[in-house]
């Protein structure tokens, strides 16, 4: 009897990535990646994402039930629409306009034929921690916190950690399904501003673009670093990969970024923990692949805030699924759709 095996896809700002997976998480046959053309129009998005799939779909061991879509910005898939997603969309008149209640599961619908759920990729990405990574599918409550372009977030329940009958494991979405928005989470009033407007959240002081400002304008004062050798003076080539590289060397520099960053981060973990009360704060997204070096900082911050009752209890943890985690998320869906 054939394995249940279903197609989990990411789609993000630069590229569309999707594979086959079975229940477990395993692969079930190779992925494959493609340009997502998030600004060149909703049509060809979906063109992307068609190819992806059908790339997958052809390579699956087993033939797939159905689809689960990843997808970063605010998800209704009921409506099986993106309701904003402030990476994609086009340029019109010279202003980008960026995708606000745009159809995607009818169209797609005329490229691919398996059913199709799709969901916020953070929230996706939590969900496939869940069952394929450090929840094991039995934790109590994970949440995660992703670090890359922006900071992101999901919140997943067992049964036993809401009052009421229930089958888990259960995605926190809030009433319009737009949650959960841990990176937007302000933890300094009037602080830096990021893309979604606000001032003081958690991306702006810890999202990609604000690590490489801290980075630039301690070489600007003349910090000694080996980062200047490693994009050849050119400061706006810098990217958290050779500030990892650099903090590995021992970098100076590049050591107090990341403990700075895993302060700001801690802030938030213990906002988190006094909220969810979690067993498990699993960090993933690329930036974390620095550590230790971001997590050390974070575990001593947060422990100096949150309620120490809730803290004890939580582990605050590197995730497990990086790499795949869009791709794993969307698969966890699609199973949970029961298809």
């Amino acid at each position: 009897m054939d394995r249940k095996c279903v197609i989990g896809v990411d789609l993000g700002g630069t590229n569309v990535r999707a594979g086959a997976f079975y229940e477990d998480g395993s692969e079930a046959g190779e992925s494959f990646s493609n340009p997502s053309n998030a600004q060149h129009g909703v049509s060809a998005v979906l063109e992307a994402v068609a190819k992806t799939v059908l790339e997958a779909e052809a390579a699956a061991k087993t033939k797939p039930t159905s689809v689960g879509l990843a997808i970063p910005g605010h998800i209704d898939d009921v409506a099986g629409s993106v309701v904003w997603a402030p990476n994609f969309g086009e340029e019109i008149n010279g202003v980008f306009s960026y995708w606000k209640n745009v159809s995607i599961r009818e169209p797609l619908s005329k490229l691919i034929t398996l059913p199709l759920h799709m969901g916020n990729d953070a929230n996706l990405a939590a969900l496939g921690e869940y069952k394929f990574g450090s929840g094991k599918n039995s934790a109590n409550c994970l949440v995660m916190i992703t670090l890359g372009t922006g900071v992101g977030g999901g919140v997943v329940l067992a049964p036993a950690s809401v009052q009421g009958q229930s089958r888990g494991p259960l995605v926190l979405l809030g009433g319009n399904k737009g949650g959960v928005e841990l990176g937007h989470t302000i933890v300094s009033y009037q602080g830096p501003d990021c893309n979604a407007g606000e001032y003081g959240s958690l991306e702006g002081y810890i999202g990609r673009d604000a690590i490489i400002r801290r980075a630039q304008h301690r070489l600007n004062r003349g910090r000694k670093s080996l980062l200047s050798d490693l994009v050849g003076g050119d400061f706006s080539k810098l990217t958290p990969l050779h500030l990892s590289e650099a903090a590995e060397k021992g970098d100076e520099v590049s050591i107090e970024i990341f403990e700075e960053v895993g302060t700001m981060l801690g802030v938030g973990i213990a906002n988190f923990i006094t909220t969810f009360a979690p067993d498990i704060v699993a960090v993933g997204g690329q930036i974390a692949k620095a550590g230790e070096l971001i997590l050390g900082p974070a575990r001593k911050t947060a422990r100096n805030i949150a309620i120490p009752s809730l803290f004890d209890d939580a582990r605050i943890i590197l995730a497990e699924q990086i790499g795949e985690a869009g791709m794993l998320g969307g698969a966890a869906l699609a199973l949970e759709s029961g298809e």
